[in-house]
Formats: C-alpha cells, structure tokens, sequence
C-alpha cells in the first residue's frame, strides 16, 4: 500500500504505521488487508461482537489524525480496479482503495477520465472522495462530487447499496464523511469522456498576478498559482482543452508547455521527494485575494527567514455536499506548506488566524487546530450529518479519539 510500511496481501500485528509525510506514527493493535467486501463485512461484524473501533485507510497521503487508531486499522489496498463501466453514461463502478494514478489508466482504456485531479494522484478513490481531495478550476468541483453510487459496509456488517438518484441526502452526506458513515468498497464514478489537455506554466511578480486574477480564473479550465516567499514571484498553472489556450506573454513568461491526458499533465507532483506539512483552508472565493495578501504580509514579516515552501492558491466550485468545504459557496483554497523536518506548528498556529477571519473552513485531511465547537458554526449541516452519523454508527464503531473530539460525538 502506498506511503505505509505494511504489506497489501497480509495481515501484520505490532508494527508501527506512518503517514505518508512521516508527521503522523501510530501503532494500531491489528492491521487487517481484506481481500474482498465480504471479508470487510465479516471484519466489521467481529469487531462489534468484540465492542471493538476500526478505521480504513487508503494511501496515507494525509497530514491529519483522520485514520490514527489502536485498534484495527483496515487497509483498502485489494478492494481496487475498475468492475464495470456505462460508456454512453461516462460512469465506473471501481474499488474504493483504487489509487487515482492507476485508475485512470484503466479508465483510460475504457474511453473516460476523471474530470480533475489534485497536484497529487496517489490517493485512493475512498481517500479522495472521503476527505474533499479537489484541484483547481472556477467551474469544477472537489473530487467528492464524483460519487454517485456504490456500495459500503455498515456499521453493523451488512452490505448497503446506494445511488443518488434514489437517497439524494443521503449521498450528500456520504461524500465527505471520512469513513464515519461506514466503509466505501465500491464507488460509481460520474466521469468525462477521455481528452487532452494543454498545461502551461507563466512565472511574473505577484502584483501583476493580483491584478490580472480576475480575469486568469475565468479564461482557465485550471487555474491556479504558487507563490514564493522568499522571491515573491509567482507561477501560474494554466490548463485548458488544445485549441482554447490564452498567451500571457505580454506581462509573464512562459515557463512550462505540454500537452497529455488529464491524469498526465494535472497530478504533477505524485513522486515529490521531499516531505512536508500543509494547512489548507477554503475561504469565500471573494475573500480570496485579502486573505492572501494578509497572509503574505505576515510571512514576509515573521517566516520569511525560516519558511522557503510556496503558497498555493486554487479554485473550487461551489457544492451541496454536507461537511465539504464548499458547501453553499465558490471557493478559494489556500494551502501552506513547511518541509517535514523542520518545525511547523508555530507557523501554522500564527497563520491560522488570518484563515479563520476571512470564514475559512479547513481541509479535513490537512493540519488545523480545530475542533466541534470551532467547527460547528462553519457548517449549516453540521447537525443533520450528526443525527445521521448517530443513526448509521450509534456505537461509535468507526469513530477514534480524535474523530470524537473533531465531530464532538
């Protein structure tokens, strides 16, 4: 399994398990690698008849507590690959461990692609959707609005069928629920049809970026851009269909230019070497720009010496997903990041406040400091997904000491 130190095709006891940074070491009391749903069900089933807790986990490639446990942690690494497509409908049925990167060159073969990626494409399809995971584009949503069916195991180890069309609420509550609700194994997809993109990267100061933001979202499928503390110059990543680019040159320079399928020329930093720690919050897209030029002055004020790792600005459209991070709202996210070996929490603890003035909700998989009564107010259905919680799981079975004190359940 990706970023972790157990095998796929055993079970493993007494071993010490490890984010994909390496900020996160936990020692669960059994790691179990179930081979099929079934198998799943039966683990749920002994661990209620036992009054055990037991958590999944996809990749790892997370910077929060969402999968930390000391009791069974459970490995999606087998339940993958695609079971079925509808062409004519550009849907999939695939495994909820199936990591992005090796979906997509089966969708690939199938005529379909995932309609957008993060910088990163080694999460799993449960990872992905379960926490928010979501690129960048004014029109385009995070990767949790892809799921429109599929199949999961409860909390009582029965196998449950769903589809959006038949259990909207319930499907909006799902989406990002990080495994409280009960276990994803399969996932129906609502996908694209397969087709190129054009990437191209435009490096110029971070004023002329500012006042040509605006108008940089709206021409872009993707859009984005990092910027660097310490030159203050910025890279905007620019992707769009072959055919519909825009030239920059008049005030940037061009800096990268490719064209591939989306899986290609999106996730760019898959195989990144170096390790870090990231906080990321999602604002109102409109108070993106005065976030960002708060944060910057405070960086350049406080961490400029200390802190080298870029900023990064994306866009996410608007959803009705329960506990997503943009719910109700067009989004802007942006992201802070510190090498893993270096101390981060005073950095992140001295930024989080200018987050929290401009609305921001954090990423669910990132580092934060919040906890239910800091979150609650943030998410107006912060409740009803309480009640269903309680309803699917009312003996915490999927719950862990730090989901209880994030849900406050």
């Amino acid at each position: 399994m990706q970023n972790t130190q157990w095998s796929a095709t055993s079970e493993n006891l007494d071993q010490d398990c490890h984010n994909w940074s390496g900020g996160v070491r936990f020692r669960p009391s059994r790691v179990a690698v179930p081979s099929s749903e079934e198998d799943v069900a039966a683990l749920v089933r002994t661990a209620a008849r036992q009054g055990r807790t037991i958590r999944p986990i996809g990749s790892a490639h997370t910077s929060s507590e969402l999968f930390v446990t000391d009791d069974i942690l459970v490995s999606q690494a087998n339940l993958r690959g695609m079971r079925e497509y509808d062409a004519r409908h550009h849907r999939a049925t695939v495994g909820s461990g199936s990591e992005l990167t090796h979906l997509s060159k089966e969708l690939q073969a199938a005529g379909l692609t995932l309609s957008n990626f993060g910088d990163v494409a080694t999460q799993t399809v449960g990872g992905a959707i379960g926490t928010g995971t979501h690129g960048s584009g004014r029109e385009l949503y995070n990767l949790s609005m892809m799921l429109v069916g599929g199949r999961l195991v409860t909390a009582k180890g029965e196998i449950r069928t769903f589809h959006v069309e038949e259990e909207p609420d319930f499907v909006r509550a799902l989406r990002v629920s990080f495994g409280t609700l009960g276990i994803l194994t399969w996932a129906t997809l609502q996908l694209e049809p397969l087709h190129d993109l054009h990437r191209q990267e435009w490096c110029l100061a971070f004023e002329p970026c500012m006042e040509a933001l605006e108008r940089l979202a709206q021409e872009n499928r993707n859009f984005d851009f990092y910027w660097y503390p310490r030159s203050d110059e910025v890279k905007l990543r620019c992707i769009n269909p072959p055919g519909e680019e825009k030239d920059y040159g008049a005030f940037a320079r061009l800096a990268k230019d490719e064209i591939g399928l989306p899986h290609e020329v999106i996730p760019q930093h898959s195989d990144l070497p170096y390790r870090f720690e990231e906080m990321e919050y999602s604002l109102p897209a409109e108070a993106g720009p005065a976030c960002l030029r708060k944060l910057r002055a405070r960086l350049r004020e406080r961490w400029r010496r200390l802190v080298g790792w870029r900023l990064l600005y994306r866009y996410i459209k608007g959803d009705d997903t329960w506990l997503s991070e943009a719910y109700g709202r067009d989004s802007v996210s942006i992201s802070l990041h510190q090498n893993a070996s270096l101390p981060y929490w005073d950095f992140f603890l001295d930024l989080e406040p200018i987050f929290r003035e401009h609305s921001g909700r954090p990423h669910w998989a990132k580092k934060h400091s919040l906890r239910a009564a800091e979150l609650r107010p943030l998410y107006p259905m912060w409740d009803p997904f309480l009640a269903l919680r309680q309803e699917m799981d009312p003996e915490g079975r999927f719950l862990t000491p730090y989901l209880r004190g994030l849900l406050g359940c």
